[in-house]
C-alpha cells in the first residue's frame, strides 16, 4: 500500500484541476485485509476508491464498499473494475463531471499520457456541477458575462447589475420595437375583429416556453460535448407534436368558448407553425454562437426570445388576417 506524492497540474477549468494523488492506492495482488490496514490513520483527499496500480499504470478502482464487504484474503485483483471510467488530464471538467455520474462512480480516474493521473473526489465533482449549473443560469438568464462563483452576480453592485443586463435587454427593446411594427401593419384587422388580439399573448408565450425547453437542452449538450446532430431530429420531432397537441386543444378550446372558428383554426395553425419554428431558432442559435467560438449560453436566451417573439406575432397575426379577413 503507498500513499502517491500530492502534484498535480493546474490546467484552467480540466480535470487536472481537480485531480488528486494523495488517495488510496494498491497492487493486483495485495490482500484487501492489508489494504485496509495501511488506510488507517491516513488522511486523503478522496478515500471513495482504491487505485490498483502496477507502477504508473492504472489497473481498476475498487470502491470502498466493496472493499469493506469483501472477505480479508481477497486480492484487490478480484475486487477491482478493470474498467473504470476515465478521463484525459486536458479534459474538460463538466465532461469529466458528466461522464462519473453517468458512470454511476463515486470518483473518476484521470490518465495523462498513459500514466495514472490521480483521482477527482466526489464532492469536486458536485462541486463542478453546481458551479457550471449556476453559470448557466446567469448566462440564460440574459447577463452580459457570469461572475465566478456565479452567486457573486447577486450582490455585485449597482453600476455592475446594469452593465451586466443591459446590452441583451437593449437587443429586447429594438425586437420589441420590431413586434410594434408589425402589429401595427395589421391594425386594420386587429380593429375590425378585436378577439384576434386575444391571443397574441398566449401563443408567443408557449411558442417562448418550447423555445426554452429545448435551448436548455441544447446547451447543456454542448457544454457535455453532445452535439447538436445528436437531438436536432427528436427535438424538431418533438417541436412539431407539441404544436399540434397545443394546437389541437386551443382549436377546441377557442372554437367552443368564444364561437368563432376561423379565429380558432388562426390560434391552432399559429402555434403548430410557431413550436416548430421556436424549436428549430433554439437548435441553430446556440450551435451557431458555439461554431464562432463563443459561450452559447450568453446571449442565447434572450437573443432567442426576441427572433421568436417577431416571428411568432409576424406568423399569427398573418395567419389570423387570412382566415379571419
Amino acid at each position: 500500500m503507498t500513499i502517491l506524492d500530492p502534484a498535480r497540474s493546474d490546467q484552467f477549468r480540466t480535470a487536472a484541476q481537480h485531480a488528486s494523488f494523495h488517495v488510496p492506492t494498491a497492487r493486483r495482488d495485495e490482500l484487501a485485509t492489508h489494504v485496509l490496514d495501511a488506510m488507517r490513520g491516513q488522511h486523503y483527499a478522496s478515500a471513495a476508491a482504491v487505485a490498483v496500480l502496477d507502477g504508473d499504470q492504472l489497473l481498476g478502482l475498487v470502491t470502498i464498499e466493496k472493499l469493506f464487504a469483501a472477505p480479508p484474503a481477497t486480492p484487490m485483483s478480484l475486487l477491482m473494475d478493470a474498467n473504470p471510467p476515465v478521463v484525459a488530464s486536458s479534459t474538460v471538467q463538466e465532461h469529466a463531471a458528466w461522464k462519473a455520474v453517468h458512470h454511476n462512480e463515486p470518483t473518476l480516474a484521470v490518465i495523462d499520457d498513459g500514466r495514472f493521473g490521480g483521482l477527482i473526489p466526489a464532492n469536486a465533482m458536485l462541486e463542478v456541477l453546481l458551479t457550471e449549473h449556476d453559470e448557466d443560469m446567469v448566462r440564460l438568464g440574459g447577463f452580459l458575462r457570469s461572475a465566478s462563483p456565479a452567486q457573486l452576480t447577486t450582490v455585485e453592485p449597482l453600476l455592475r447589475r446594469l452593465w451586466h443586463r443591459l446590452p441583451w435587454l437593449g437587443v429586447g427593446l429594438i425586437g420589441a420595437l420590431l413586434a410594434a411594427g408589425v402589429v401595427g401593419n395589421f391594425e386594420a384587422d386587429l380593429a375590425e375583429h378585436v378577439l384576434i388580439a386575444f391571443f397574441v399573448p398566449g401563443v408567443v408565450y408557449l411558442a417562448d416556453a418550447i423555445g426554452t425547453q429545448t435551448e436548455a437542452l441544447v446547451i447543456r449538450g454542448l457544454s457535455l460535448g453532445v452535439g447538436v446532430r445528436r437531438i436536432i431530429g427528436r427535438e424538431i420531432a418533438t417541436g412539431v407534436i407539441l404544436g399540434l397537441l397545443l394546437g389541437g386543444v386551443s382549436l377546441l378550446v377557442v372554437g367552443l368558448i368564444w364561437q368563432d372558428w376561423a379565429v380558432a383554426l388562426a390560434v391552432a395553425l399559429s402555434l403548430l407553425a410557431a413550436a416548430s419554428i421556436a424549436t428549430v431558432i433554439a437548435l441553430v442559435l446556440p450551435w451557431v454562437i458555439s461554431r464562432l467560438g463563443q459561450d452559447p449560453a450568453f446571449g442565447s436566451g434572450p437573443l432567442a426570445t426576441v427572433v421568436q417573439d417577431i416571428l411568432t406575432v409576424t406568423i399569427y397575426l398573418a395567419v389570423a388576417s387570412a382566415l379571419v379577413g
